[in-house]
C-alpha cells in the first residue's frame, strides 16, 4: 500500500478550497475537503485509478475528478505517491505548478 505525501502546493490548495467554501458554509467547507481527502485515498490501493494529465501526456502523472475538483498526483514508486496540487477546473492549470 502506498503512502500518499500532500505536499505543500497541495495542503493550500485545500485550505484556499476550505477558505472559500467557508464564505457561504463552513459545514459544506469541512465536506468538500473531507471528500476530496477520501478520494485521494483510493490511490493507497489504486495508483493508476486516475487518468494521465492531458495537458502534461506522462504516464506517471495523473489525476481524479471530484466534481470541479481535479486532484493531481504523480507516481513516485509503489510506496509513495505526491499529491501536487488540487486543482478546480475552472482555472486553466499552471504547468509549472506540476
Amino acid at each position: 500500500m502506498a503512502r500518499l505525501n500532500w505536499t505543500e502546493q497541495s495542503i493550500d490548495d485545500l485550505l484556499n478550497i476550505a477558505e472559500f467554501i467557508s464564505k457561504d458554509s463552513v459545514k459544506y467547507a469541512v465536506i468538500q475537503i473531507r471528500r476530496i481527502r477520501e478520494r485521494a485515498r483510493t490511490l493507497k490501493t489504486q495508483p493508476s485509478l486516475g487518468r494521465i494529465v492531458p495537458e502534461l501526456n506522462n504516464d506517471s502523472t495523473r489525476e481524479l475528478i471530484l466534481g470541479n475538483y481535479r486532484i493531481i498526483y504523480k507516481f513516485i514508486s509503489e510506496e509513495r505517491i505526491d499529491i501536487l496540487t488540487v486543482h478546480h477546473s475552472a482555472k486553466i492549470l499552471r504547468i509549472e505548478l506540476l
